[in-house]
């Protein structure tokens, strides 16, 4: 398997995006792309080439479930694992995730000086093969 190396985080609140640079970056050793609406994800995402996309499910304009689907149309990143973050992070909401295409939820707020971790394991679980 492939380490992972480069992550995509698309959050619209700024202050997620910061601590989530930091956290995967700084402490995590990622390269990584933040991004502030699935618009902007679509847009950075192929020629960045992510190996994993940690999502927002919640924001204003296109969401994450529709940047999800639209990812999913472009061939680079059609197999690029998803990870869904949200505050709403129920068992039913967990699986609705999973049947969207999400490889995991990640609950927020989550733990800076654990995620990158999480992440790493959450790729190492479910990501063998992928791009």
């Amino acid at each position: 398997m492939t380490d992972l190396r480069r992550v995509l985080c698309v959050d619209d609140e700024p202050d997620i995006r910061a601590v989530a640079e930091l956290a995967l970056g700084a402490v995590g050793g990622f390269e990584v792309t933040v991004c502030a609406s699935g618009e902007d994800a679509l847009a950075v995402a192929p020629d960045k080439a992510p190996q994993l996309i940690l999502l927002d499910v919640l924001m204003p304009g296109m969401d994450g479930p529709e940047t999800l689907s639209s990812l999913r149309r472009i061939p680079s990143l059609a197999a690029v694992p998803v990870v869904f973050m949200t505050a709403r992070a129920e068992p039913s909401e967990m699986e609705a995730h999973r049947a969207l295409g999400a490889v995991a939820t990640i609950a927020k707020p989550f733990d800076p000086m654990t995620l990158a971790e999480t992440v790493r394991s959450i790729w190492r679980d479910g990501s063998a093969g992928a791009p």
